[in-house]
């Protein structure tokens, strides 16, 4: 929903900043909808013949597509909004060292990347979003913009994504319980139930914050 109301009023937002939110919003559907590919894993469906290889399962694809990427486009695009030069080399600095962090445990931790998630690193990310936003806030609380915060699309984003973070990163450590092998059924589905649920209200409630921000807010032009 609130990609194609991007992509709809993507004309009103293509001379700002905004347009790059709008990319990263159909990057999301095509990543999530690629991550689907372990729904043909299986011995009767068209992908079974990845059965018992290293990407078997979706692991390492939600963490390069999620875990790392959506956390670059975050740093990438707060650069573009914020003004101070100060917190722009803070995020600059902090999002190189987290990407290569990154890169560098996933090396050290090769077999496991295929076939579970990184506590570390959804954690390291959810701190540089953390930072992305609060700095943001204080931009905002310090320049005339306060006056009308609420006509600024940046405003509802970085209110939704610092609230979904917040909701969301206490159940990385318990992500690792919804782990899997293909064709077993025996699984934690009372914990799985309540992830899903947790998961649903919270995208709910971002996406449903970013499809309104689309039609509500006015470009602000760079």
């Amino acid at each position: 929903m609130a990609a194609l109301t991007g992509l709809f009023l993507f004309n009103r937002y293509k001379y700002s900043t905004a347009k790059y939110f709008i990319y990263f919003l159909v990057y999301v559907i095509v990543g999530d909808f690629t991550n689907m590919y372990t729904w043909l894993v299986y011995p009767d469906k068209l992908l079974g013949f990845l059965m018992g290889t290293l990407i078997e399962k979706n692991y390492w694809w939600s963490t390069l597509f999620w875990r790392i990427g959506a956390i670059m486009f975050f740093a990438f695009y707060y650069r573009k909004v914020i003004k101070n030069q100060s917190f722009k080399k803070v995020i600059k600095y902090t999002s190189y060292g987290f990407l290569s962090f990154s890169v560098g445990y996933i090396l050290l931790n090769w077999k496991a990347f295929f076939t579970s998630y990184f506590p570390i690193i959804s954690i390291l990310g959810a701190i540089i979003v953390f930072l992305c936003t609060v700095f943001y806030f204080i931009e905002i609380l310090r320049s005339d913009e306060i006056l009308t915060f609420y006509k600024s699309i940046n405003f509802y984003i970085s209110f939704a994504i610092f609230i979904w973070w917040l909701i969301i990163t206490p159940i990385v450590f318990y992500d690792n319980y919804t782990s899997y092998e293909v064709s077993v059924y025996q699984r934690d589905w009372d914990y799985i139930k309540l992830r899903r649920f947790i998961y649903l209200s919270a995208n709910i409630f971002m996406y449903s914050t970013f499809t309104f921000a689309l039609i509500w807010c006015r470009p602000q032009k760079k």
